[in-house]
């Protein structure tokens, strides 16, 4: 069983001390009320013996008044006025009374002549002064006053009787009449004395029981009071050791009870059960130091810090705090034991935040509200050169100064002590003078009442992000790979030039630059190779320019120059020339020699524009018109050239819609074998055939549609419909020819390409055969390694590839070994020469020689004339086409020409002359 507390152990007579207190008071008020009580029985009895005199005295004088006017004896008179003296003295003290304002002692005097006791004098006054409307009292003193006239009437008749008695007599008819008046009077104030007596004796039960009830009630109030006092208090003796074991349980905090000779445990809370991991009976009779891992302070009142052993063997820092008290003779020591693991631990936060502050990079100044530097950390003297000595109750803010070099305004400390943060840039100088961008931020401590302690100021030095920003201000603005200003910045200049010729009176011009054949070199060499001729290119744009004048990349192979200061637009000629003839010297990159050309147009202000946006397009309409009709030129800008780019941008709009409205159509040139003459395949050739311009040409629609990328889709069109045509024609029984399809460079790239012909054969049940491809060697080229593996699918799924446009570009023989190649189609540019020509002659010579060499079959294009065709088949060609034997053909007129139910199929297709005009 626990000890019990200190508390408890307070005498009890000192407990129920308050109880005897309240007994005493108890008996106090008892007495009080027994007094009160005795005092009203008094009054109580005054009223009673009053009211029996009076009514005696009130009796008595009737009669003695009576037995005057018979007899006329004085003895009776001087009776009557012994029992009128009481009677009109009692009146006289109670109207007295009743008027509010009276003399106590006239009162008493009159009191005493009508015979009331001495010792219900006070009661009978305070009763008649303020319970005079009392029940019963009320009533008693309204049929006491009734009688007043009545009693001053036979002290009237007493004074007539006696006078008339002193004068000689009355006769005998009026002592009669005297005698039936004073019977009249005493028949008039007895009923309202007896009435009056009656009041009086039931106004006395009244006031008993109300005596009774209110003395019961408060005796009983006061025993209940003390009652209810004592159970508290008993329920407080009960109570105390239950809520002091309930506090002493509670307590966040470990409490032990030790006993100060011995040193052992008494008592312990629950905390001190639970941090230890033992019961609290296994915890008293322990050693109090047995519990730490250090020796206990036996210092009262001073806290010291120790380790408390836990249950699982961990030690739990904790704060000792010792003072002594008594339980009852034994002198007991009261440890508290606080856990101090969390403020530990804040504290070796606290240590790590200040090495950490004294470790980061950034420098940090802690300033007082008058922005006095108190300390910095060592990054502050690393960037700035300053210590915290030398710095030490200066303002901070004093080698700061705004980018521009205002002093930082007082709109910042005045925002700050709003209650905000400021961050921006500011320069700073180091303690060598020299000078530094940095970015700072400050911030404040404020108090409770939200009054700035101190000043806390972050910085670092931005020297590195600032030269990044301008580098990536320049990449903004400039084209990484040729340093040249980008489109942005190239209209910029072009706008402030403008504005300068605006002022001046001058003009302006712009010059668009556009690479003739550069994706030829891309394809051909390498996309890295292209990017070193860009560079060099560049190079030579940028040695042509005068001061002022600005050169800009704004496309892959397009560049742009801006002239200021000319008389006249012409006067930009020299410059493009100067430009034509620099870029077409040849350009070596990683020992390759590539000779280039381009094409410029040229558009000034104010001739052919008045804003920047608008020139560059003027003169990019200038450049597509001179790398359209010849290239390696330049041209001005006119109004018609605009005219024909909004033509290509409205036939880009109408051929996203061609194909959903099937406006494509196939017509079929016949491919003749030169040795007999016999059709032996034909061309399929894709024409637009357009609802308002007619038939447009694959040469006006293709680079569009290769632009927009809509060419595969054609391509598959293209293959569809011509797989559909060969099912068709093999349906009407006739001669089963080769079909060509030519394909473009995106379609034969594509991953799904072999697929995409496979179900296209399948799908119209057409032999592989019966269908070749026809690609141009630098679309093969363009491919790169893709070729040989499309190559090698195409020859597994049994087709033919005839090679087109050979010996017109960058031609590479190795593609000549693929397995699927099994034709070379000679460009109609070498064949156009023959047979005058003898450099085309030669050329064809060889191609043909190596043709046979290899295995491969030949094709001739655009044969217009019979020498032609006699050159071509002395030379060893396989086969030929061109307008000599027919003009590309629908298929309805391809199958009148085949036919084999015609009454005469000749051997050789008769010769068609050519029409120049076509």
């Amino acid at each position: 069983m626990h000890e019990t507390s200190p508390r408890m152990q307070r005498p009890l007579s000192r407990r129920l001390l308050p109880l005897a207190y309240a007994l005493m008071a108890l008996v106090g008020v008892i007495l009080l009320l027994t007094w009160f009580a005795l005092q009203i029985q008094v009054t109580l009895a005054g009223f009673l013996n009053s009211e029996s005199v009076w009514s005696k005295a009130q009796k008595q004088a009737v009669i003695s008044l009576d037995a005057y006017a018979i007899g006329g004896n004085s003895a009776d008179m001087a009776a009557f006025r012994r029992n009128y003296i009481i009677l009109d003295s009692d009146r006289k003290a109670r109207d007295e009374i009743a008027s509010g304002h009276f003399d106590r002692a006239v009162v008493s005097q009159a009191f005493v002549r009508g015979n009331v006791m001495p010792s219900a004098k006070s009661g009978m006054i305070f009763m008649l002064q303020y319970f005079h409307r009392a029940p019963h009292m009320y009533e008693a003193l309204r049929e006491w006053r009734a009688t007043d006239t009545a009693i001053a009437e036979l002290d009237v008749i007493a004074r007539e009787l006696e006078r008339y008695r002193a004068e000689g007599g009355l006769e005998q008819g009026e002592v009669d009449r005297r005698i039936q008046r004073i019977n009249a009077l005493n028949d008039v104030i007895e009923p309202h004395a007896n009435q009056f007596s009656v009041e009086v004796a039931e106004g006395a039960v009244w006031l008993g029981r109300v005596l009774f009830g209110g003395v019961l009630a408060a005796a009983t109030i006061a025993v209940l009071l003390w009652v209810f006092m004592a159970r508290r208090t008993l329920a407080s003796i009960r109570g105390t050791e239950e809520r002091y074991r309930l506090l002493f349980d509670s307590a966040s905090d470990a409490i032990v009870m030790v006993d100060e000779t011995t040193g052992r445990i008494l008592d312990a809370n629950r905390a001190a059960s639970e941090w230890t991991g033992r019961r609290p009976r296994e915890l008293i009779g322990d050693r109090f130091v047995h519990l730490f891992t250090q020796a206990v302070s036996p210092l009262e009142g001073r806290a010291a810090t120790n380790a408390l052993l836990c249950a699982d063997g961990t030690r739990l820092p904790v704060e000792t705090q010792c003072s002594l008290a008594s339980w009852g003779d034994r002198r007991v020591r009261q440890a508290i034991i606080r856990d101090i693991s969390e403020r530990v631990a804040m504290e070796r936060e606290r240590r790590i935040a200040a090495e950490a502050l004294a470790s980061i990079a950034e420098g940090v100044i802690i300033a007082d509200s008058q922005r006095r530097v108190i300390s910095v950390n060592d990054a502050h003297e690393q960037l700035t050169g300053f210590d915290a000595h030398a710095l030490r109750d200066k303002p901070f803010d004093a080698t700061r100064r705004l980018p521009d070099g205002r002093r930082l305004p007082q709109a910042i400390w005045d925002d700050i002590a709003a209650g905000h943060n400021w961050l921006g840039e500011v320069q700073n100088t180091r303690h060598d003078g020299s000078c530094y961008p940095e970015q700072l931020s400050i911030s404040a401590i404020r108090d409770a009442e939200h009054q700035v302690l101190y000043y806390v100021a972050v910085f670092t030095n931005i020297s590195a992000i600032k030269q990044q920003q301008q580098r990536l201000e320049h990449l903004a603005r400039h084209d990484p790979l040729t340093g040249l200003v980008n489109r942005a910045e190239f209209e910029r200049h072009c706008t402030e030039a403008i504005a300068i010729a605006e002022r001046e009176r001058l003009a302006t011009a712009v010059l668009f630059i556009d690479l003739d054949a550069f994706k030829i070199v891309n394809d051909s060499y390498s996309h890295a190779i292209g990017d070193q001729l860009l560079v060099k290119v560049a190079e030579r744009i940028r040695r042509q320019l005068s001061d002022g004048d600005v050169a800009g990349r704004i496309g892959g192979d397009e560049f742009t120059v801006l002239i200021h200061h000319m008389g006249l637009r012409e006067d930009a000629r020299a410059m493009a020339e100067r430009l034509l003839a620099v870029l077409s010297e040849p350009l070596v990159v990683d020992d390759y020699e590539i000779v280039l050309s381009a094409s410029i147009g040229i558009a000034g202000y104010p001739l052919d524009g008045l804003d920047a946006a608008t020139l560059v397009a003027n003169a990019d309409a200038a450049m597509y018109a001179a790398k359209t009709e010849e290239r390696n030129t330049l041209r001005f800008y006119t109004p018609m050239m605009h005219a024909n780019t909004s033509r290509r941008l409205q036939l880009a709009s109408e051929l996203r819609q061609a194909l959903v409205r099937e406006e494509f159509r196939l017509v079929y040139q016949p491919s003749v074998e030169l040795r007999t003459g016999r059709i032996v395949a034909v061309e399929a050739l894709v024409r637009w055939q357009h609802p308002e311009r007619g038939e447009v040409m694959p040469g006006e629609f293709v680079p569009v549609a290769e632009s927009l990328g809509l060419i595969r889709r054609i391509d598959e069109w293209v293959m569809q419909t011509a797989c559909a045509q060969i099912q068709a024609w093999d349906l009407a029984g006739m001669p089963p020819v080769r079909v060509a399809v030519n394909v473009s460079a995106r379609g034969f790239g594509h991953p799904a390409f072999v697929e995409g012909v496979s179900r296209a054969l399948q799908g119209r049940q057409v032999p592989p055969g019966r269908l070749m491809l026809e690609i141009t060697e630098s679309a093969m080229l363009r491919m790169g390694d893709d070729t040989e593996r499309t190559m090698r699918a195409l020859h597994a799924l049994g087709m033919e590839v005839a090679i087109d446009d050979f010996g017109t570009g960058y031609s590479s023989m190795a593609y000549l070994k693929l397995p699927a190649v099994a034709y070379l189609k000679i460009d109609r540019s070498f064949v156009s020469g023959l047979p005058e020509s003898g450099n085309d002659a030669a050329i064809i010579e060889a191609m043909l020689a190596m043709s046979r060499s290899l295995g491969l079959k030949t094709i001739a294009e655009g044969i217009e004339t019979e020498a032609q065709h006699e050159f071509l088949l002395q030379a060893g060609c396989n086969e030929g086409q061109g307008y000599l034997y027919s003009y590309p053909l629908s298929a309805a007129a391809i199958e009148r020409l085949l036919c084999p139910r015609a009454s005469h199929v000749p051997t050789k297709l008769r010769l068609v002359p050519p029409k120049r005009g076509l």
